[in-house]
């Protein structure tokens, strides 16, 4: 039994007839020899539940049944003709195949012998037709004579390709259905073809035949369903008691309402705003009087802010109001917007304990969210003092008003902490910049009673929930402890920062905007959010460790002053990349005569790896300039060098290997002033003539570095003097951002609008293309040319006898003379001597010397021979083998430069 709480009848007076026919109903027990009619009158009405119910069941049985007979006679029809199609492909086929068929189409008159076999067969097999007709179509048979000889009618183009085929087509004869099969002979040719068909009259005259059965069955599935939905609505009818649905809904109005407010205060006003009913929880949540029901919701002692609500009759979906100590939950709904009476229907629920569950789990997913945060914005770069401060902006204002993170200063330059040292102040930040703590890389040292001296040296949070009454925490600084409690800071939580066993630093919560002081769950929360710091700070330490070493590896291995040389004015720079160190590298390499050679590279990638690799090649190409190989054979050796270093790095996973450098070295002789370029995958060289006109010289490209394979060519250029040749890499040209074409031309440019000398070259170039972060290393190097004077150049032809020895020796004498140098007399001329002794010995003709006064004194002696002397120890009985061994002891450098057609050996002596 459900209770109806107020003076309101709990459910609304029947109708007269209904309520009399129900007392009656009570009274004779349902039984009354009136019933029977009484009841097929309300069914048959249609106005009770029994009736409509019973109308609504009759119509879906009388539809299915309909569904049902058009099903049927379909299914027949097609069951049908699918026994048409079967009979007309086994006839034709029996037909085509029988014996002597294939003789008989054969024959002068086939008609004369088919027609009748075709007719007897159509007879015998109850089919409309059995025509035969030629591969043409022709006709031989039909049971319509005058039909024989004329085109069938017909799909027969599968037939005469040896399959049969079955349709349905308006023939001759009617619409039917015929299949055409072939008729083949002993080696399986086509020769005529056979048909049999039936018309669709016959087909649908089969259909209609079983018809009636069908109707039959449906009539008495139509009444079994009639006599069972009439006994399903006399039960129905007993059980409502013969009342219509505007009767029942009336009904059951009421008890609805309070069947649905069983958990919750149920209140329900008119239209004019009077109470109509409030259940028992209505009155506990409210506080309403014995007499609320049926007053005016405005006096019945509501707080204003419910009794508007309430006597306004407006919507309201979980509207919060404070009654006395709860937090109430209102929804309120009208209740005329089905054609119900005017008025409203609320439900009130206490969310009291709801509300402060929602608080804690809204105060966790903001600590969720601030975890995720932290996991994503915490470590985005790999500097220490940048990672810092991205924990202190995070936690200011979310968790804390302040924060302040300190490292050990060893830990900022990448190394171990040292306990024993002090801390840097890396990052502060908070909701005000006046605040009284240490500044920005102050340099602290923590008393041991501090929160940060005891995390520090027990690696755990430490919590301080009120600052003015720890005296530990005061001993630290006590004047400037008085001026941050007297700022606010009233709380304070510290946490090292742990990465394994290492201590990096600590970090400081300080609390003074929120007047609680921080709590145990805070502190996990402190310590979960450090803990995700750690980690990236102490990648970014690492990272710095590395790349610092990276720096002064690449420093080490870099040219740190250019070498003395009057051939070439030089100016350069280096600017290694901001993402870590590169594998860009440059060389200046006096060569003999006056030579000079220029060498700029390129190792893809960045790190120790690619600054030990740049190391191994700027090695390599010092020992392959020593031979005064041309740059093309250089590039050559160094090639196979690299394909090496390949092969013996293949086995170590971990090592990266080099293929991916590039070179680019040119040679530059001040006498001829001829520049011998080649290049391995580098970029062009730049060329800024006198005039100031800027040209990109066409150097073959050869592959970069350790592919192998393909030769290396070289390009001879002839450079006016003053001249500026430019050497770069290619991060001066080219970025992600644009193309090396775009670099290239900007390149131009900024070389056409730069002064004459080398450093103010360069000083243009990289304010015009150096970007704001470099993602790659740039080397760049601006040689402007110098040609040596020709009174500084003295050369003799020497005939192949050898008292051509003495003439030379009286030459040099007199040109040494000429340039102040007899100083050198002697020994240049006991050089020559030797040296063009040896050419007329063993080189061959023609035979030439050559000596340049330059920073030294330069001697050459060139034949046609390849062969080359070595230098040895004679023994006491040789009468030779010793021109050699004084040529070394005299010249400071001596050796053998090849050309193309000969060879020349040097001498160097110092000016004195």
């Amino acid at each position: 039994m459900v209770r109806l709480v107020g003076r309101s009848q709990t459910r609304s007076p029947l109708p007269p007839g209904a309520a009399a026919s129900a007392q009656r109903r009570r009274e004779g027990g349902g039984r009354s020899r009136w019933y029977p009619v009484a009841a097929l009158r309300s069914v048959l009405s249609g106005r009770s539940v029994a009736g409509q119910v019973f109308v609504l069941h009759l119509v879906i049985v009388l539809l299915l049944v309909v569904a049902a007979v058009v099903a049927l006679v379909l299914q027949v029809r097609r069951d049908t003709t699918q026994e048409a199609r079967n009979r007309s492909l086994a006839v034709a086929e029996t037909f085509a195949n029988a014996p002597g068929m294939v003789e008989a189409l054969a024959s002068p008159d086939p008609t004369a012998v088919l027609q009748p076999r075709a007719e007897a067969a159509r007879e015998q097999a109850r089919v409309d037709f059995v025509v035969v007709m030629n591969t043409g179509g022709i006709r031989y048979t039909h049971p319509k004579p005058d039909r024989i000889g004329k085109q069938f009618v017909g799909t027969i183009e599968p037939a005469l390709a040896g399959e049969p085929v079955v349709e349905e087509i308006e023939g001759t004869i009617g619409q039917l259905v015929q299949a055409v099969v072939p008729v083949e002979d002993g080696d399986g040719t086509v020769v005529g073809l056979v048909s049999a068909g039936i018309t669709t009259e016959n087909v649908g005259g089969a259909a209609e035949a079983q018809l009636p059965l069908v109707l039959s069955a449906a009539l008495a599935a139509l009444a079994l369903a009639t006599g069972g939905a009439a006994l399903v609505s006399r039960r129905l009818l007993r059980q409502t008691h013969g009342l219509g649905p505007h009767e029942m809904t009336r009904m059951y109005e009421h008890h609805d309402a309070v069947l649905h407010a069983v958990r919750e205060g149920v209140i329900i006003v008119d239209g004019d705003g009077t109470l109509m009913l409030a259940n028992d929880e209505a009155r506990r949540l409210l506080s309403l009087p014995e007499d609320a029901e049926g007053r005016h919701v405005l006096d019945i002692g509501l707080d204003p802010g419910t009794a508007d609500l309430l006597s306004s009759g407006r919507v309201a979906t979980d509207e919060v109001h404070r009654v006395g100590d709860r937090l109430l939950a209102v929804n309120q709904r009208p209740t005329d917007r089905a054609g119900g009476p005017r008025g409203s229907v609320a439900t009130v629920r206490d969310s009291t304990e709801l509300r402060a569950l929602s608080g804690r789990a809204e105060a966790s997913r903001e600590r969720l969210d601030m975890l995720y945060d932290a996991g994503v914005g915490i470590g985005t770069s790999l500097d220490v003092t940048r990672t810092a401060e991205e924990l202190a902006e995070l936690a200011v204002p979310r968790f804390a008003d302040f924060v302040t993170v300190d490292l050990f200063e060893s830990v900022l330059a990448g190394g171990q902490p040292d306990a024993a040292a002090a801390l840097r102040r890396t990052a502060v930040t908070g909701i005000a910049d006046d605040a009284p703590l240490y500044p920005r890389n102050e340099k602290i040292r923590f008393v041991a009673s501090s929160p940060q001296g005891q995390s520090l040296a027990s690696g755990r949070p430490v919590l301080e929930p009120r600052l003015d009454e720890a005296p530990g925490w005061q001993a630290q600084d006590v004047e400037r402890s008085g001026q941050i409690v007297d700022f606010g800071i009233h709380s304070l939580i510290t946490v090292p920062l742990r990465a394994g066993s290492l201590v990096l630093g600590v970090v400081s919560f300080w609390r003074s905007r929120k007047p609680d002081p921080f709590d145990a769950e805070e502190l996990a929360l402190a310590e979960e959010l450090v803990a995700r710091a750690a980690v990236s700070i102490d990648n970014a330490r690492r990272y710095t460790r590395e790349h610092s070493m990276a720096v002064t590896l690449q420093q080490s291995l870099l040219p740190r002053s250019l070498p003395e040389q009057s051939a070439l004015e030089i100016a350069y720079r280096y600017l290694p990349a901001q993402a870590g160190v590169g594998g860009d590298w440059f060389d200046v390499l006096p060569l003999s005569g006056a030579r000079v050679a220029l060498v700029v590279g390129d190792v893809v990638g960045h790190g120790l790896h690619a600054a030990a690799t740049m190391g191994r090649l700027r090695t390599a190409v010092h020992n392959f300039s020593a031979l005064d190989l041309p740059p093309d054979e250089l590039l050559g050796l160094l090639d196979e060098l690299v394909a090496r270093i390949d092969q013996d790095e293949a086995q170590d996973e971990q090592v990266a290997p080099v293929t991916g450098a590039t070179c680019l070295y040119a040679v530059y002789d001040p006498v001829t002033r001829h520049c011998t370029v080649a290049r391995a995958g580098h970029p062009p060289p730049a060329l800024v003539r006198p005039d100031g006109s800027v040209e990109f010289p066409d150097v073959p490209a050869g592959p970069p570095l350790g592919l192998g394979g393909l030769p290396f060519e070289s390009a001879d250029l002839e450079l006016p003097e003053g001249s500026r040749l430019v050497l770069y890499t290619d991060g001066l040209v080219e970025d992600r951002a644009q193309d090396i074409d775009v670099g290239l031309e900007q390149l131009r440019e900024a070389l056409s609008r730069a002064g004459d000398s080398s450093e103010d070259t360069c000083r243009v170039v990289l304010e015009s293309r150096r970007p704001v972060r470099a993602g790659d290393d740039i080397a760049l190097i601006v040689a402007r040319t110098r040609a040596l004077a020709a009174d500084r150049i003295a050369e003799w032809p020497v005939p192949s006898v050898p008292a051509a020895v003495g003439e030379v020796r009286a030459a040099v004498a007199r040109k040494l003379a000429e340039w102040g140098l007899e100083e050198l007399t002697f020994g240049t001329e006991l050089i020559l001597s030797e040296l063009v002794t040896n050419a007329l010995r063993y080189g061959g003709s023609p035979i030439q010397v050559r000596m340049l006064h330059d920073r030294n004194l330069v001697c050459e002696v060139y034949d046609s021979s390849s062969t080359s002397p070595h230098l040895r120890y004679a023994t006491m009985t040789d009468e030779g083998g010793r021109g050699l061994f004084l040529v070394a002891q005299l010249a400071e450098r001596w050796g053998t430069r090849y050309l193309p057609a000969g060879k020349v050996i040097w001498a160097e002596q110092p000016l004195p």
